[in-house]
């Protein structure tokens, strides 16, 4: 009697279907290609949030113990660098006005200060300060129970971390995992970083700008579009980012890279959500100017084609103090930020960078030095450059694993002083 023999192949094919038919046994559950996935992922981005993590701790520490240690907070008013302990300045100046919104909302209005004639003529009011931080601490601390401080500062943190992971994104490419991780490391490091991890938006618009960016760079243009509208309800300098999609979007149009509706979403997207907020304060004030006016009359912050910026450049450098809103130490900080930022600047452009990269940070640059303001603050306005952490990234991909962290360890251990202290307590962050 002649049998057909059974292939090998499909004799085991049919042993394989049988086993994966059958229910796992109890106590030793299958791996699922999920979890293989997210271990996949914890291995790739692991190293970066521990490496910026431990950095900021450092500089958190270092920062935290110059506050105890002097001991000038317990003599300031709380809601101006002030409070019964050393964290909590971290939750003065702008962060008791974000903390305001967050319990009792908005109330814009333009109101004269009694015979004011001076810069200042209008009374401060929360209108100043853009709505999707606070709306966000608000809905953390409904979920969490946390009030308006410990859910401001777990935003802030949270967003630190997801800016730290675009940021080593958007720099990998160009140099490979190192220069991610050097990136991100800088990140933490960097002059103005002491808001990171306070109640303040700035970490929030860096997460959201860094993904944008990096959006446009993998032509998701509908994320990149609403990214970009989240981060017009965060700050005005979003007006940069707006511009750096558009340009990019346009720029996809002419190539005929991606068609045209996804690039043309991206453009209509991009502005709205600071559109919104500007128009809907200018309703409740009754004049669609009205946020500017508030800027300029209650702050003294306003557009001055660079003459306050020019002024402190002279003037720091040779000693002088009689220039608008001086604060010596924080002043001269700041100086050295501007010319890290000049030198680094045509670093990026000789590594050619994506036109999304160049418009947002040469932009971003623009409207912080060219407008009047408290230039102390000019670190953390400009901590939204995050391409010019690209360069030196390049470099210090050189060094290896230990020389990269004691170099970046030590710069944390110095930020607590240049990046956090001088900007909250030697000067009006």
């Amino acid at each position: 009697m002649n049998r057909t023999a059974t292939p090998p192949t499909a004799s085991r094919t049919r042993t394989w279907n049988a086993r994966l038919s059958q229910p796992p046994a109890p106590g030793r559950p299958r791996t699922t290609g999920r979890w293989r996935r997210l271990r996949r992922t914890a291995a790739h981005h692991g190293p970066v949030l521990l490496m910026y993590g431990t950095l900021k701790l450092i500089g958190f520490g270092a920062f935290m113990y110059l506050l105890h240690s002097t001991g000038d907070y317990r003599k300031k008013n709380p809601r101006f660098g002030g409070g019964a302990h050393a964290w909590d300045v971290l939750a003065t100046w702008d962060g008791w006005w974000y903390q305001q919104i967050a319990e009792h909302g908005y109330h814009p209005e333009l109101v004269p200060v009694p015979g004011a004639t001076g810069l200042i003529t209008l009374e401060g009011n929360s209108a100043a300060f853009f709505p999707l931080y606070p709306a966000l601490m608000r809905l953390v601390s409904e979920l969490t129970g946390l009030g308006p401080y410990g859910a401001g500062l777990l935003v802030s943190i949270l967003a630190s971390f997801a800016a730290a992971l675009g940021i080593y994104a958007v720099a990998e490419r160009f140099g490979g995992r190192r220069a991610g991780l050097a990136a991100a490391g800088l990140w933490a490091v960097w002059p103005g970083s002491g808001v990171e991890w306070a109640v303040y938006s700035d970490s929030l618009y860096v997460a959201l700008a860094v993904w944008a960016c990096h959006a446009v760079m993998s032509r998701r243009w509908l994320t990149a579009g609403l990214l970009t509208c989240a981060a017009g309800l965060n700050r005005p300098t979003a007006v940069a980012l707006i511009a750096a999609v558009v340009v990019a979007a346009l720029l996809a149009l002419h190539r005929r890279q991606d068609g045209v509706r996804r690039p043309i979403a991206a453009m209509t997207l991009a502005p709205l959500g600071l559109l919104a907020y500007l128009g809907w304060v200018g309703h409740r004030m009754g004049d669609y100017t009205g946020y500017f006016r508030l800027q300029s009359g209650a702050w003294a912050h306003e557009w001055d084609f660079g003459r306050q910026t020019f002024d402190v450049l002279t003037s720091v450098p040779v000693g002088r103090s009689d220039y608008l809103f001086p604060w010596p130490f924080a002043d001269m900080i700041g100086v050295g930020v501007v010319l890290l930022a000049l030198v680094l600047l045509p670093l990026l452009f000789r590594i050619r960078p994506p036109a999304v990269l160049t418009v947002h940070t040469v932009l971003t640059l623009v409207l912080v030095l060219g407008s009047q303001q408290i230039f102390g603050n000019v670190s953390r306005y400009l901590l939204p450059l995050f391409p010019l952490f690209i360069p030196p990234a390049l470099a210090l991909r050189r060094l290896g694993p230990a020389h990269l962290f004691t170099l970046l360890g030590t710069a944390a251990l110095a930020s607590g002083s240049y990046a956090g202290y001088a900007l909250f307590e030697l000067g009006v962050p």
